[in-house]
């Protein structure tokens, strides 16, 4: 069978990057002229969402970066102790 090797060459994947930012910014200029039906003011505001997600993901990464030393096990968590003496 033969193998897909389109992201191996460096100038697809800037192709593929350049459709990716264009299509957004296309996104993020048509949300000015949707009229949106919201529950609440601030949903009305353009862009709102798109806002709403980026912020919530970077508070995602910097509660994950809290958490993991508290959570986090050793590397020989699993191993059991009879595992020793072989």
């Amino acid at each position: 069978m033969r193998e897909l090797k389109l992201f191996d060459d460096p100038k697809n994947v800037k192709r593929l990057l350049v459709i990716f930012f264009a299509s957004l910014l296309v996104l993020l200029i048509v949300d000015f002229f949707i009229h949106k039906h919201a529950d609440f003011p601030w949903e009305e505001a353009p862009n709102f969402f798109a806002a709403y997600g980026f912020v919530s993901c970077v508070f995602l990464i910097f509660i994950a970066r809290i958490l993991r030393p508290m959570i986090m096990r050793d590397e020989d968590y699993f191993e059991s102790p009879a595992d020793d003496r072989k």
